[in-house]
């Protein structure tokens, strides 16, 4: 039988709040993976100015603001008072675990690719170039 009291209500509201926050956070993840692979295709570095650019791109894509409510977008705004360099130098966050949405996002997938480009070039090492007179 539906357990109708108000703690089951407020249990509801908090696992329909929890879904519509981890939905919003994972296309906010595909939207930043998709600028930042255009990015790590071209070989470009992730300084200070790109990975704001970067957040600046994603959180203004019409079709994230469009799927999300006000209140949810604001949850992946940066916070203002949380200063972060916009220089043109490579990006390093020390040990600090603690990153707004975007730039963790975007972090992860420049390490992923950095991890992948690895891995390739340690599972297929460059031919042996044939010489002219054998081997």
């Amino acid at each position: 039988m539906n357990d109708l009291t108000p703690h089951a209500s407020a249990r509801t509201d908090h696992s329909l709040a929890a879904l519509r926050y981890r939905t919003a956070a994972r296309d906010l993840e595909h939207i930043v993976r998709n600028i930042a692979a255009r990015y790590i295709v071209q070989a470009v570095p992730l300084t200070w100015r790109l990975l704001h650019g970067i957040e600046a791109e994603a959180l203004a894509d019409l079709g994230f603001a469009s799927r999300h409510d006000a209140l949810m977008l604001g949850l992946f705004q940066r916070p203002s008072d949380i200063p972060y360099p916009e220089t043109d130098e490579a990006v390093d966050f020390g040990t600090s675990t603690a990153l707004p949405a975007v730039f963790a996002f975007a972090v992860s997938a420049y390490e992923e690719a950095a991890r992948k480009a690895t891995s390739t070039t340690l599972d297929n090492p460059l031919p042996k170039r044939a010489r002219a007179w054998g081997d």
